[in-house]
Order: C-alpha cells, then sequence, then structure tokens
C-alpha cells in the first residue's frame, strides 16, 4: 500500500484528496502548512503532493529543504500559471506541476505514473539501452558491451539521472541539483564540460558513445 503525504492549506481540498485516496486504498497524510509538512516528512511517504502557497514555509521552499532527504516523487498543486513560477517549482526539485482546478482521475493517472517509475527505479538492477550500453544502478557501473567505463562519481551520476528520465530534457542546472544536491558547492557549468569532453571522446574512439544519452 503506498503512501501519499499531501501538503495544503486549503482545508476542505485536504478532506476531499483524502477521502478520495482512501478509498482508492492508500494511505494518506496531510499537512495544513509547511512546517506541518516538513515534520511529516519523516513518515517516510511514497510520494508528495506539495501547494504552492502556504503560510510559514511555501511549497517551493519546502521541496528544497527536503530534495535532498526524500527520495520520491514530489508533485506540486497549485493555481499559478505564469511559465517562471512553473519553471521555479521544477528547478527547487519537482517532479511535476499540476495546475489548479484539476480532475481526481487526472491526478490519480498523475501519481500512478510516478509510482511505477519510482517502482522500475527500485526493482531493476539495469537499465539496457542504446544496444549494448548498460547502467547498473545497484552495482553504479556503466558498461558497454563487455568493457566496463572508469566514470568519476559525478559523471556516474549524470548518466543515472538521465537514464531513469528517457525522453525528458533538462538543462544543466536542473541536472547538476538533481545529481550534486540543490545545496551542494560547486558550479552546473560542469555538467557542460562533462557532456563537451564525452562528445569530443566519443569522436576520438566510436566506442565511447555514452555522449548519445544526452542527445
Amino acid at each position: 500500500m503506498y503512501k501519499i503525504l499531501i501538503v495544503d492549506d486549503d482545508t476542505e481540498l485536504l478532506k476531499m484528496l483524502k477521502n478520495y485516496f482512501e478509498i482508492k486504498k492508500y494511505t494518506v497524510a496531510t499537512a495544513r502548512n509547511g512546517a506541518e509538512g516538513l515534520k511529516k516528512t519523516e513518515q517516510s511517504p511514497d510520494i508528495i503532493l506539495l501547494d504552492v502557497n502556504m503560510p510559514q514555509i511555501d511549497g517551493i521552499e519546502l521541496c528544497r529543504r527536503i530534495r535532498d532527504k526524500v527520495s520520491c516523487p514530489i508533485l506540486f498543486l497549485t493555481a499559478k500559471v505564469e511559465e517562471q513560477d512553473r519553471v521555479n517549482g521544477l528547478l527547487s526539485g519537482g517532479d511535476d506541476y499540476i495546475l489548479k482546478p484539476f480532475g481526481l482521475k487526472e491526478l490519480e493517472a498523475r501519481i500512478t505514473a510516478h509510482l511505477k517509475r519510482e517502482e522500475r527505479r527500485r526493482t531493476k538492477s539495469a537499465y539496457r539501452f542504446l544496444g549494448e550500453l548498460a547502467v547498473d544502478y545497484t552495482a553504479k557501473t556503466v558498461q558497454v558491451g563487455e568493457v566496463y567505463l572508469e566514470l568519476t562519481k559525478l559523471e556516474y551520476g549524470i548518466i543515472e539521472f538521465l537514464s531513469m528520465n528517457p525522453g525528458l530534457v533538462f538543462d544543466k542546472e536542473r541536472i547538476y541539483e538533481k545529481v550534486c544536491g540543490y545545496d551542494a558547492d560547486g558550479d552546473s557549468r560542469v555538467v557542460t564540460e562533462l557532456v563537451r569532453r564525452d562528445y569530443a571522446d566519443s569522436l576520438a574512439d566510436p566506442g565511447k558513445h555514452l555522449v548519445e544519452i544526452y542527445g
């Protein structure tokens, strides 16, 4: 049974979502503000639904505080429609952005998709793609055919993150925050340099085709 944490200062919405997902056999925890939500993340939810505009700690700040401490998907629920608001939410570590008002069936479908993606990530020790290229998430190795590649921790982290999100496009800041953490010391430009260097290596040695992950 999956556990959902819903953080929103709209008590009627909280009640409705709690009733709906309990009928769907989820375990539901709720919080009416960011401070309460921060405390309830200690219950290790499988997914978090997070309102943006809340008293004490808003959703963006709460997401930033917990992103490095929880690995579960975080979905923003908000009435904000400006592009920059959506960008801020995703850059803070959110995985999806759902505008209010929303349909319960659509919300449930989004939640199911994220939970299934997490389940695949946890249960598969290797994700194969691009022919002979394979990433072993348990051993944290990358293999081309029979050859294991020598990678730094950051290089492996970038490949792991992108391979877990096939078909999606991320800017270098988003990649750096996901791999190194929001408060990490360093510069996101290192992502650009690693991709550039990998591309140069692939030209010198066609066998090194990790760059295709980024394309």
